[in-house]
C-alpha cells in the first residue's frame, strides 16, 4: 500500500481485516532439529558468532536445509543465502540428506555469484562437515564456518528463511509427489521471496529490488569519481 501511496495506520488495517473475516498467516514458533553430527569428522569454527551482519554481498553467506513432506515421502531442501541482501543465491532438491545435496547449493551460489573470499556459515550437520563438502570449499577459496549442535540461534537467518518458507507455503499445501512439491518450492523462492518477499533488515525491499538498488548507487559513484577525473584532467 505504501508502494501506491496509501498511507494507513496498522490500527484500521487490523479492524478492516477483523470485520471481512480475514486472519493472518503467523509462523511456527518452534524449531526443527534437522542437524545430526558425525562426531568422526571435525567441524570448522565458528566465524560469526551469531553476528550476522555484512556490509557487501557476497561476503557472507548462511546455509542450512530441511525437509518437505509429500505424500510419496520427504524431499529435501538446501539452500544458501546472502546475509547482506537476504537473497537466496544458492539452492537445491535431494531424495536424502547427502553431501551432494548442499554441494549443489554451494555450486549453484559459486557459479551465479561468482563471490571472492566468501565466508560460509552453517550448522555441524554430517553434510557440511563431510570431507566432500570441505574439499569444495577449499577449492573454491570460500572460508567454511559452523555453529554449535541443535541451537538455532547459531544459524537464525536461515532458520527465519526456512520459518517463512513453512508459515507461507508447506504448511498451507500438499503434494502428491516430489516434482509437484519442487516445482512450488522453486516458484516460491524465484516467483515471490527473492523478487517480491520484503525485508526489514533492507530497508523494507525484497532481495533484488534491494541489490538492484545497491547495484545503481554503486553506479552512480562510479559514474561522478569519473566525471570528477575527468575535470581535474581537463582543468591542468
Amino acid at each position: 500500500m505504501a508502494d501506491l501511496g496509501v498511507m494507513v495506520n496498522h490500527k484500521r488495517v487490523g479492524r478492516l481485516m477483523r470485520e471481512a473475516g480475514i486472519k493472518g498467516v503467523s509462523r511456527r514458533r518452534n524449531f526443527v532439529i534437522t542437524t545430526h553430527r558425525n562426531k568422526c569428522d571435525r567441524p570448522a569454527p565458528d566465524l560469526v558468532q551469531r553476528h550476522f551482519k555484512a556490509t557487501s554481498i557476497n561476503q557472507l553467506w548462511v546455509a542450512d536445509m530441511t525437509y518437505i513432506p509429500t505424500w510419496a515421502g520427504f524431499l529435501y531442501l538446501a539452500v544458501v543465502i546472502d546475509v547482506f541482501s537476504r537473497k537466496v543465491v544458492g539452492w537445491s532438491f535431494g531424495e536424502t540428506m547427502t553431501a551432494s545435496l548442499v554441494i549443489s547449493a554451494l555450486n549453484m551460489a559459486l557459479i551465479t555469484r561468482k563471490p571472492g573470499k566468501v565466508i560460509h556459515h552453517s550448522d555441524q550437520g554430517s553434510q557440511y562437515t563431510s570431507v566432500e563438502f570441505g574439499k569444495r570449499c577449499r577449492e573454491m577459496g570460500v572460508r567454511s564456518s559452523m555453529g554449535s549442535v541443535g541451537d538455532a540461534y547459531d544459524n537464525a537467518m536461515a532458520e527465519s528463511f526456512f520459518a517463512s518458507l513453512e508459515c507461507e507455503l508447506i504448511d498451507r499445501r500438499s503434494w502428491k509427489n516430489k516434482t509437484e512439491a519442487r516445482l512450488a518450492i522453486f516458484t516460491w523462492i524465484e516467483s515471490w521471496y527473492n523478487p517480491t518477499h520484503r525485508h526489514s533488515g533492507v530497508g523494507y525491499l525484497s532481495p533484488n529490488n534491494f541489490e538492484r538498488k545497491l547495484k545503481k548507487q554503486n553506479q552512480i559513484t562510479i559514474n561522478y569519481n569519473s566525471f570528477t577525473q575527468v575535470e581535474i584532467l581537463s582543468a591542468q
